[in-house]
């Protein structure tokens, strides 16, 4: 696989990269850059959050990279594969996209009939297609919901029977759209875990547009922080979220064990930045600091 680029603006990429955003700009009907000369990576087994507010081109990035967009300028390759009007069929069953309204996606009477609809539409008989589902609904277990209706569901099992309605057309890459922006504390941490095993046991690349820092802290492998329509910084979270005035210039804000690091003056002591709360109490009590004296 090339890493040659259509311009000189894209940095230098690695040659295993699964998917290539090529200096792509986008315009909308109105005139409007979704994205503008985007420069973007993805690969294998690597879990990436793309972290910006609302309206900083996350959501147009994902939709490019499943062929829902075209680009307007330069070019999206897909394990080097360059989408286009004719491939767009095959690069989906490479790509997977879970919308951030997981009930946009389901539509048909019960949990089995709208997981098995991706494979049947790849053309699959129904007895693989059924095979698949099943599989899908152990994967992120709710193989005891296959009989449900899925619009009766909790929101946390909908946005599970979407993404096992992916799955079941076993894509390479799974690019998800604010996974747990809606839902309770409960259900976000069973997504966070799906996400998680999917990569380390099934060996899927997974992409996530969130601008929940905390969760991106805890998941990711790479951190791009997206803003203007273009990525500004990417890098290890220990690198990108603790650059708080970088985080401030893109409109988010410190992690909480970030920010605690910072506020508890560890950065000091030689103590690791956490990833999470509990990577911080590590560290905490590795430095001695267990609680005030009584």
């Amino acid at each position: 696989m090339t890493s040659e680029s259509v311009c000189n603006q894209c940095p230098p990429g690695r040659e295993d990269a699964i998917v290539h955003v090529d200096c792509v700009t986008h315009r909308y009907p109105d005139g409007t850059e979704g994205i503008h000369n985007m420069c973007f990576s993805v690969y294998p087994k690597e879990i990436v959050a793309l972290c910006g507010p609302n309206g900083a081109g996350k959501s147009t990035l994902i939709e490019h990279i499943n062929g829902l967009m075209m680009p307007d300028v330069g070019r999206v390759r897909i394990f080097g594969l360059d989408i286009d009007k004719r491939n767009v069929s095959q690069i989906r069953k490479l790509v997977g996209l879970v919308f951030q309204d997981a009930d946009a996606q389901l539509f048909s009477p019960t949990v089995m009939e709208d997981v098995m609809f991706g494979p049947l539409n790849l053309g699959m008989s129904p007895e693989d297609a059924r095979k698949k589902a099943e599989w899908a609904l152990d994967v992120v277990g709710l193989r005891e919901a296959s009989g449900k209706i899925p619009h009766y569901l909790s929101g946390g099992q909908q946005r599970l029977v979407a993404i096992a309605g992916v799955l079941a057309m076993e894509p390479k890459i799974l690019v998800v759209d604010e996974p747990t922006g809606d839902l309770d504390p409960s259900n976000a941490v069973k997504i966070e875990g799906l996400l998680r095993s999917l990569r380390d046991e099934h060996g899927i690349s997974i992409v996530i547009a969130l601008h929940d820092m905390d969760m991106a802290a805890r998941l990711a492998d790479r951190i791009c922080i997206v803003k203007g329509g273009g990525i500004i910084a990417q890098g290890t979270p220990e690198d990108i979220l603790f650059d708080e005035p970088l985080l401030k210039s893109a409109g988010l804000e410190l992690p909480s064990a970030a920010r605690l690091f910072r506020d508890l003056g560890l950065e000091k002591t030689g103590a690791k930045k956490p990833r999470s709360l509990e990577d911080l109490v590590g560290e905490l009590k590795a430095h001695g600091i267990t609680g005030r004296e009584k």
